[in-house]
């Protein structure tokens, strides 16, 4: 089936192809401002300086205006802008002229460094709307001291920081300013074929000071304004350009050492020490029509940073951001569903990558195993990038069967699967009308699974689908935006499988007070949709209207992810907000919103409405604040497949306060506090302090301590026939009281812009203790019987758990393209069975503890044309 969508996905551009650029990219009703590029006629060296005669021949461009403070007000410092090209590649060079030189902010960081990892300093940016779609674009950044960041832009102003490009630049300052000069390979952005010979592309190049908290912009663009690429400006006089031919082979080589303390004792599989050598690789092809073929081999992400600890009391899943280059590079190409709007109810994934490559499913019933930590990745391949109007993405991704070893406790060792054989296969296709103002997609994904007549078959589902279409119309230069999306799921497999699909944790078809629901022990495949409908409006009064379905016999959670299912829900927001500068503000915004959700019983499952206030004081402090009330609502998840429960009144309320960025110490305050009637609370504080002793040194310490008294924790079941009211089971539920406290570290050392140094650390301690055991009298309220003390032989599952994760990685680009890394791991995880929360104890505690150490040295070298 996979094979045919791609043929068809294919065969759909190849007939589409005559339908191309030129036609998409018509002028529109308002004339852009351009800039002309002329052919190089001489040799370019990249320098900084802009001093080779072939930079006489290119016409200047100036006349910036101001993004911010100032929206539209000229820009106080002159910026100069020249264009040359080649048949290989873009040239730019742009002079910043300041009347204060010696105050130009040369922070270096690493490559694709923000604020958010402690770089202050000036930027120039590049952006071009190669295909000229009014949608999409490449953005090249750098700084004095030519930090690179290279990101690619969708959507219209959607940002993916993912996206990697070879290409130079060199950067100097000097008694007028500072310049920066670039050379921008053309196999490096994305364009089709164009038998006029003459190509227009998108162009804008901002400039940002920082000092002055300033962005200037040399096409006209605010903050308030709705859209980014479709109020570029237009770079002509490109001639005889032809796609170039795109090839780029990236091999690694890999060695892990790990080195672990022993867990169980006598374990058979235990080795204190280990070795891994890997080999494998990543390909990238250029296709016709402006589609790049990508593939990996035998990958290696040693060099991720790990996932942070947490704590997980929930029924749910707990959903953690992709962090594997493959996956996230093009990543946007797949986004589905993405309604524009801002606020909503659900918050599912329709593609959420880290399930291919995922922790075996299965475990093994024995008192010693060695089951691998992640499913291996045989191979994984991809088609994106668009042609003409059309947007196309398409990937595949295999991973073998996973087998695990046991033991018992005399010895005798067997192997049982612990994840079947699986394909993983996503199609996304997207057409642009009315010069990409107008877009509509549809999208297909499928996970198939060899789960046989073996241990899988009861457990594991065997194969998924799940398709839809979405749109999105974009009115009065994006001002109005209309979007919406419909799709289905279909998952199949054994009575088993499907049977445990309806009683999982998303679903619970067994409720026994939902007449809308049936739970069937003999069905063999489930079908459920979705849709979602918005109207939004931007400027400097914004807002949004949205309605949402959910069917209870949706299913994601084979290549998506999602919580809960069976909802309709709506949701509005209304704001104002001004980006201008004022006697006492730099920038603000206040707003109102509303969620309110229904299960298909008409129960309400959620109410939520809201107020919130931003704003960047005239010193560049930030604040912000805001409140939340919740009246009681059904909780039908409270339970796990019992009756219907509610959730009290609540209020939740928080507030931060930041100093200036500006500033080599920084610090940010944030605390939070709820409660609901029944007196249940939540409390939170962080502490957040950057600091920059250097202009190469960034160090960021956030202690989180949080407090939660939750009075309707889940406790199990148990069958009473007196219980007649809940359907003849006892529901009980406990008081948690749990104190949480994260000291999360990050130091960033940059002594080079292709050097640098990463070390995160996470110690974590979470301590839970149970009380107030009690059972519920009648569904959808809060009324319980409360024990008077806890039951005798009944256990507390009282927890104090302590953890460090934490990894540093050093990283040298020695060549472009080409990385070497060293990496070190280590994690450390406690556990005792009590819920006392002591400070001093508990961190001590974490150090105390064996560590697991990985140490990991890799070799890229990057081989392109």
């Amino acid at each position: 089936m996979r094979f045919l969508v791609a043929f068809f996905f294919g065969s759909t551009l190849i007939a589409n192809a005559g339908y191309g650029q030129a036609r998409v990219s018509s002028a529109p009703s308002a004339p852009p401002r351009t800039m002309e590029a002329v052919r190089r006629g001489g040799a370019v060296t990249i320098d900084g300086r802009l001093d080779d005669p072939a930079w006489a021949s290119a016409p200047v461009s100036s006349d910036f205006v101001q993004a911010y403070p100032a929206p539209g007000k000229p820009a106080p410092d002159r910026t100069e802008v020249r264009v040359l090209y080649d048949d290989q590649a873009l040239y730019v060079g742009v002079r910043m002229f300041d009347a204060h030189p010696d105050s130009i902010a040369q922070g270096l960081a690493r490559r694709d460094a923000t604020a958010a990892t402690g770089i202050y300093s000036d930027w120039v940016h590049l952006i071009i709307d190669s295909y000229h779609d009014r949608r999409t674009a490449f953005r090249f950044s750098t700084t004095p001291r030519a930090v690179q960041k290279d990101v690619y832009t969708f959507n219209d102003g959607n940002e993916d920081l993912n996206w990697d490009a070879v290409w130079e630049v060199a950067a100097t300052v000097d008694s007028l300013g500072w310049v920066a000069e670039y050379r921008i390979p053309l196999s490096q952005l994305r364009f089709g074929p164009d038998s006029s010979g003459v190509r227009t592309w998108g162009f804008q190049v901002q400039r940002d000071i920082a000092r002055r908290n300033e962005r200037d912009t040399w096409a006209p663009w605010t903050p308030n304004d709705g859209g980014f690429v479709s109020r570029f400006g237009e770079l002509t006089g490109l001639q005889g350009i032809a796609v170039p031919e795109r090839l780029e082979i990236t091999p690694y080589v890999s060695s892990t050492f790990t080195r672990a303390p022993e867990e169980t004792p006598g374990d058979p599989f235990y080795r204190s020490t280990a070795t891994q050598p890997k080999v494998g690789g990543d390909i990238k092809y250029g296709l016709p029509k402006g589609l790049t073929l990508s593939a990996t081999i035998n990958p290696d992400f040693g060099q991720v940073e790990v996932d942070p600890a947490v704590v997980n009391l929930t029924a749910f899943e707990i959903s953690f951001p992709e962090k594997r280059p493959f996956f996230l590079e093009g990543s946007d190409v797949f986004a589905f569903g993405q309604v524009v709007r801002q606020n909503d109810y659900g918050g599912q994934q329709y593609l959420y990558s880290r399930r291919i490559g995922r922790r075996p499913q299965l475990g093994i019933d024995a008192p010693f195993t060695d089951i691998p930590h992640e499913t291996t990745i045989a191979a994984a391949a991809k088609i994106t990038g668009k042609s003409g109007p059309w947007t196309v993405g398409i990937l595949d991704a295999v991973t073998p069967e996973e087998t695990g070893r046991a033991a018992d406790s005399l010895g005798t060792r067997r192997d049982a699967p612990v994840e079947p054989l699986s394909n993983y296969f996503a199609g996304r296709l997207k057409r642009d009308f009315r010069r990409g103002a107008t877009t509509v997609g549809a999208m297909l994904e499928q996970t198939t699974r060899r789960v046989g007549d073996s241990r899988f078959d009861p457990i594991l589902r065997s194969g998924a689908t799940f398709g839809g279409v979405d749109f999105e119309h974009d009115m009065k230069k994006r001002e109005w935006v209309l979007s919406g999306f419909a799709a289905g799921s279909l998952v199949n497999g054994s009575e088993a499988a499907i049977a445990r699909t309806q009683k999982a944790s998303n679903h619970y078809f067994q409720r026994p007070d939902a007449g809308w629901l049936t739970f069937d022990s003999t069905r063999t495949s489930m079908a459920g949709y979705i849709s979602e409908a918005a109207l939004q409006h931007n400027g400097k009064t914004f807002g949004s209207i949205a309605v949402k379905t959910s069917s209870p016999g949706l299913e994601l959670n084979d290549l998506g992810f999602q919580s809960r299912t069976g909802y309709r829900a709506h949701s509005t927001l209304i704001g104002r907000q001004s980006s201008t500068a004022t006697t006492h503000l730099q920038n603000g915004s206040a707003y109102v919103y509303q969620n309110d959700a229904w299960n298909y019983g008409g129960q309400g499952v959620y109410h939520g409405y809201a107020g919130r206030v931003n704003a960047t004081l005239s010193n560049f402090w930030g604040v912000n604040a805001g409140v939340t009330y919740s009246p009681q609502y059904i909780d039908d998840y409270l339970l796990r497949g019992g009756p219907r429960a509610a959730q009290p009144t609540s209020i939740y309320s928080d507030a931060s306060v930041g100093t200036d960025s500006r500033r080599r110490v920084r610090l940010n305050l944030a605390a939070s506090y709820a409660h609901d009637v029944l007196g249940g609370y939540s409390k939170e504080a962080q502490i957040s302090l950057d600091l920059r002793p250097t202009s190469t040194v960034h160090v960021n310490f956030g202690p989180t301590f949080s407090q939660l008294h939750d009075k309707e924790q889940f406790a199990g079941s148990a069958t009473d026939t007196a219980a007649k009211a809940t359907f003849g089971r006892r529901y009980y539920l406990n008081s948690l009281t749990q104190n949480t406290l994260s000291l999360d570290t990050r130091i960033d050392v940059t002594l080079s812009p292709t050097l640098s140094f990463v070390m995160y650390a996470q110690p974590f301690v979470s301590a839970g203790r149970y009380s107030e055991l009690k059972y519920l009298l009648r569904p959808g309220t809060t009324d319980f019987y409360e024990f008077p003390e806890w039951p005798a032989g009944r256990p507390k599952a009282d927890f104090n758990v302590r953890a460090l994760h934490g990894n540093a990685v050093m990283r040298w680009d020695y060549r472009p393209g080409s990385s070497l890394y060293l990496v070190w791991q280590q994690q450390r995880e406690g556990f005792e069975p009590f819920g006392e929360f002591q400070t001093r104890r508990d961190v001590g505690a974490i150090f105390s503890t064996i560590p697991t150490n990985v140490f990991l040295i890799k070799a890229t070298y990057w081989i392109g044309r």
